[in-house]
């Protein structure tokens, strides 16, 4: 056995049996090992981006543990924006990246590159494979660390990989302990949530499922408000779902919206913070003289604290959790609009789905109405590097095959994985692409008026808009093999979303606003 076989055999002993690639030379011998391991599901992305951003999709959804196959230096850097979205939500991912053989490094060839320091910028836990002898054990380790939540890589010089690995596989390692704040902080964080002007803000396994319930009854208990990041890595919504109030966006409307809080307790969130700086405003959105209790960082264990915290208040179950209604708005006539969008969408969802979310100008409009549709789980652009919103829907859709995936995205964002339309068809996967083409970076046009700079001329123009000449995403969906069609009113959108409803494996709707 050699060394890559050792760290395939080790993978599916600890339940890691997906891996997105996109692999080279370096990575041969690993790929050889994969081919006579056919319990592991292996997905091309063409680019690596996508490779990176559909792992994020897959551990968000699955809550497993997703690995990833790069090449080399530069294959890794092109996977390094989706890999920082995705430790910015606390993914749990293996990397597998291939290096030059050891005794070829000195020939400085043309694709070396000072990997180890590309992969330490974005990973948590990074090692290099020594011989063949301890790529197993790199393996083993690297998946410990990634069901924490981290981005753990494993550097795997090619003559380790072909090299006699002597010990073999090993079985799975336990997962790493996760930190627990002292009982006496959850008590003291619990009975200041009583107070006048408290809220708990929540992220993580918090947003969903059994934590959701928890922070439902803990708010309902204590009368506290109950608050979540905008940018919410998956948070269950739609009918039924457990009501959070969102963070904004604008720094403006989040000051307003924190302005009578004395006291915010984050269990499984960082701090509030403007994602940009602005001339003239504050860097972080909380009111002066409000105390930011950070009882549980996000790298701790956030359900054990939610459940202490519930029994700290005296959570029975008789609380009325507050839980949003849902309702199906009604359907208008007209053009299309971003509120035309999210009335479609509202009405056309099915129980289950999943909704991928980097509709940035036009989500306004959208969310509002999709967030009292049916049930379903929503994912967010973590990190701001746009481009996540399609190779995310990959990964939900590996993760969650029997539920229905939709992903809205920007058309300039979405031409940044273009390509995984391609993977997309490849895998035949549920997916219902809404491409809202506003031809432009829109959001940098708010960008430029709150950072107080003059109204855009010729050359600010000419960096924010994709009009000249427009983009066919209609053409450009058929020739990576996903059927497609262009909906300009809302009744056409309905329309589009009933066929999309129809198709086996994804469908594209281009949808002009």
């Amino acid at each position: 056995m050699n060394g890559a076989e050792a760290l395939v055999e080790t993978m599916l002993a600890s339940d890691v049996s997906v891996c997105f690639a996109n692999p080279g030379t370096s990575e041969m011998h690993f790929v050889a090992a994969l081919d006579t391991h056919p319990e592991m599901r292996c997905i091309l992305c063409l680019f690596e981006g996508g490779v990176t951003g559909a792992a994020d999709g897959y551990a968000r959804m699955s809550g497993n543990v997703a690995g990833t196959l790069l090449h080399l230096g530069p294959g890794f850097g092109n996977g390094w924006a989706n890999l920082h979205n995705a430790r910015k939500g606390h993914s749990g991912i293996v990397n597998i990246v291939g290096d030059h053989a050891g005794y070829h490094l000195k020939h400085d060839a043309p694709l070396q590159a000072d990997l180890d320091g590309v992969v330490a910028s974005v990973s948590q836990w990074v090692r290099r494979a020594t011989d063949s002898s301890t790529v197993a054990g790199a393996g083993a380790d690297a998946i410990r660390v990634a069901r924490g939540g981290q981005i753990a890589t494993v550097i795997l010089p090619a003559d380790c990989a072909w090299g006699e690995s002597g010990a073999g596989a090993l079985t799975a390692l336990p997962p790493v302990a996760k930190h627990r704040p002292d009982a006496d902080r959850v008590a003291a964080s619990a009975e200041a949530l009583t107070l006048p002007g408290a809220a708990l803000l929540v992220s993580g396994p918090g947003l969903y499922g059994q934590g959701a319930k928890l922070a439902g009854q803990i708010a309902a208990r204590t009368g506290c408000r109950l608050l979540a990041p905008f940018f919410a890595p998956r948070i269950a919504l739609g009918e039924n779902a457990v009501a959070f109030e969102m963070l904004p966006y604008s720094p403006d409307h989040t000051i307003e919206f924190l302005s009578d809080l004395s006291r915010i307790v984050l269990v499984g969130e960082d701090p509030p913070v403007n994602f940009f700086a602005y001339p003239g405003k504050p860097s972080t959105p909380d009111p002066a003289g409000c105390v930011l209790d950070r009882l549980c960082y996000s790298d701790w264990d956030t359900m054990w604290t939610l459940q202490t915290m519930a029994e700290a208040v005296g959570v029975d179950g008789s609380e009325h959790v507050s839980r949003i209604k849902g309702k199906k708005p009604a359907l208008e006539t007209g053009s299309l609009t971003s509120e035309g969008i999210g009335r479609c969408l509202a009405s056309a969802i099915p129980d289950g789905a999943v909704m991928v979310n980097e509709a940035v100008t036009a989500g306004p409009g959208i969310w509002p109405h999709v967030n009292f549709a049916a049930s379903h789980d929503r994912l967010n652009n973590t990190g701001g590097s746009i481009g996540q919103c399609l190779p995310n829907a990959l990964g939900a859709s590996v993760a969650c095959p029997d539920r229905p995936v939709f992903a809205v995205s920007g058309d300039g964002s979405a031409m940044y994985q273009l390509q995984c339309l391609w993977t997309a068809a490849r895998e035949k996967m549920n997916i219902t692409f809404v491409i809202i083409a506003n031809r432009g970076y829109q959001i940098l046009h708010a960008e430029l008026q709150a950072q107080g700079a003059p109204k855009p001329g010729r050359n600010a123009r000419a960096m924010f808009d994709i009009e000249d000449p427009l983009l066919d995403w209609v053409a450009l969906a058929k020739g990576h093999g996903v059927p497609a069609v262009r909906a300009d009113s809302e009744e056409k959108f309905a329309e589009a979303l009933e066929q999309a409803a129809r198709t086996d494996g994804p469908f594209l709707i281009e949808a002009p606003i």
